[in-house]
């Protein structure tokens, strides 16, 4: 059963994504949980996260 991600809240979403990254043995960046704050609190679009996110990665190419 998958999630309907239209049907959930925003922060339910972020909720379910972290949990997916932990389930890995991962733990998401500070940097990366400021930028979900920003958004969850509408200071950033979700497209803006992923310029931010776009911008550092592809500076370490």
């Amino acid at each position: 059963m998958g999630v309907d991600f239209m049907l959930v809240s925003t922060d339910k979403k972020w909720d379910y994504a972290l949990g997916m990254i932990k389930v890995d043995g991962l733990e998401p960046s500070p940097e990366f949980k400021k930028l979900i704050e920003k958004e969850s609190r509408g200071e950033m679009t979700t497209e803006d996260m992923r310029k931010v996110l776009d911008k550092k990665y592809k500076m370490k190419e």
